[in-house]
């Protein structure tokens, strides 16, 4: 079932492609003729938005019908048939590059994530996404992380307490700024610190925080600050994270890696919509 939130994504985006109308379609493609289409990989990665991808042909006509023949979190090769497309082939091709546009980006975010965690599954790290998505689509940025085998970090400001550098400046300090924050603090939440250097880190466990964030640390120093924790709290590792990088991090012993490329750069799945004559 597509949420109400992510079929408001869809409509957003169908009205800023078509617009007043599909000038080229409207010309060239009877409103009557029927026909399918195949989605077809040009090349091999995770799967991840078939729903989306069903739904934004739907919301622009309940008539079409999409047989998806891979499910989300499974790995397309070159060639694969992912999905067929039936119905009026005008309205196919209204819907197709919105259709595509949001599922070949949620399968390269799938893709990548699947990428991160197989590189630290022999540790007990875990790979998280970051606030760095693209506005509007977070909500599908962060669906295909968890598709790919990722977890989520903090929707948005609202839903997570997180005290960066910024926020400890203006506070005047580590202590000062979770003092505050614990006043007004609900029950349900936790706090995050980020820190830069052992001196934070170990003023952040006086503070009893729950999560120590360790920035731009060098493997090194992620190392010292993992021992000196010692399981008081939970360590997540942030910045200068790279495939190349993460499996040293996740050797340190931290517990998070948070992982902003995953969505703020990604590179999109190759899929095409073709039409079957």
């Amino acid at each position: 079932m597509v949420s109400k939130q992510i079929k408001n994504i869809i409509e957003a985006a169908l009205a800023e492609d078509i617009g007043t109308g599909d000038i080229t379609t409207q010309a060239t493609v009877s409103p009557k003729k029927q026909g399918r289409a195949q989605a077809i990989a040009k090349d091999g990665f995770v799967i991840a938005g078939l729903e989306v991808f069903e739904e934004t042909f739907r919301l622009l006509d309940k008539s079409i019908k999409v047989k998806k023949l891979i499910a989300d979190g499974y790995r397309a090769k070159k060639g694969d048939v992912i999905a067929e497309v039936a119905g009026s082939l005008s309205n196919i091709l209204q819907a197709e590059r919105v259709a595509l546009n949001l599922f070949q980006r949620m399968c390269g975010i799938a893709s990548l994530t699947a990428k991160y965690v197989e590189a630290v599954r022999k540790t007990k790290s875990i790979i998280l996404d970051t606030r760095k998505t693209v506005p509007g689509l977070r909500v599908l940025d962060k669906m295909a992380v968890r598709i790919g085998g990722g977890q989520n970090h903090r929707t948005g400001l609202y839903d997570g307490v997180l005290i960066k550098d910024n926020h400890i400046e203006a506070a005047g300090g580590i202590t000062a700024a979770v003092t505050a924050q614990r006043k007004r603090l609900p029950h349900t939440l936790k706090i995050e610190v980020e820190t830069k250097n052992m001196r934070e880190v170990k003023e952040a466990l006086t503070c009893g925080v729950d999560i120590i964030m360790l920035d731009n640390m060098t493997i090194d120093a992620m190392k010292k600050a993992a021992d000196f924790v010692a399981g008081r709290a939970l360590l997540e590792a942030s910045g200068n994270v790279s495939l190349h990088r993460v499996y040293k991090i996740a050797s340190t012993g931290v517990d998070l890696i948070s992982v902003g490329e995953l969505t703020h750069s990604v590179r999109a799945a190759d899929i095409s919509l073709k039409i079957q004559g």
